[in-house]
């Protein structure tokens, strides 16, 4: 069983759905904790470290093998709470695809408080493949006011005009939210991969939960 902890609930049917595409055996269980995000935003990521670590063990309990992160914000905190189940943060697997399309990595995100996590994560992920591409991070204005309305086609449009800008001067550009998948098909015709979080994670999530499962070598 994948275990996912969410921000917003509009992820709970993407997730359920990408795993079953993924592997049609595999289950899932959710928690769903909105007031993380508002939290993490207004206090600082660190006042809600003792729930996050809370909700990993609800997940646990819940008989998850494998826990995914789906909050960008939270994210890296998530995954302190690694021990044995692991913790994935939803960018992971993106990133590390990111890192290796180019010198030059483009973000997009919705959520001023995803920003530098995400800076972060990618600096670890080029680090650890001997890279040190330039990051260019753009906070789209007034996108997350749109999501949190479910204003869903502006804030979509938002994202690809913001896309759009920012491809001709990157090699690559992530989609920093989990929420932004959706505006891949209208950036199909960049010169430039564009990537999102979370069809990635949970290829992710399913692998490792399959080298669990068949447990160490012999």
């Amino acid at each position: 069983m994948i275990g996912f902890l969410h921000t917003s609930p509009v992820h709970v049917e993407t997730f359920d759905r990408l795993t079953r595409q993924a592997s049609a055996d595999t289950e899932t269980t959710h928690l769903v904790d909105e007031s993380l995000l508002e939290r993490a935003r207004r206090d600082g990521v660190d006042s809600v470290a003792a729930d996050v670590s809370a909700r990993v063990h609800q997940l646990r309990d819940a008989g998850a093998r494998v826990i995914v992160c789906t909050c960008s914000t939270i994210g890296d905190l998530a995954e302190r709470f690694s021990d044995d189940v692991p913790v994935t943060r939803v960018d992971r697997p993106m990133a590390r695809t990111a890192v290796a399309c180019g010198p030059r990595v483009g973000v997009i995100a919705a959520v001023e408080s995803t920003l530098e996590p995400t800076r972060s994560l990618l600096e670890e992920e080029a680090s650890a493949a001997g890279t040190s591409p330039s990051i260019e991070l753009a906070l789209v204005d007034g996108a997350w006011s749109a999501f949190e309305a479910g204003n869903t086609e502006t804030y979509l449009r938002l994202i690809v005009d913001a896309a759009r800008e920012l491809a001709h001067r990157t090699d690559v550009i992530v989609l920093a939210q989990a929420s932004m998948a959706a505006a891949e098909p209208g950036l199909a015709d960049l010169a430039v991969p564009v990537l999102s979080s979370p069809a990635a994670a949970v290829r992710h999530a399913v692998a490792e939960l399959v080298r669990r499962q068949s447990g160490p070598a012999r």
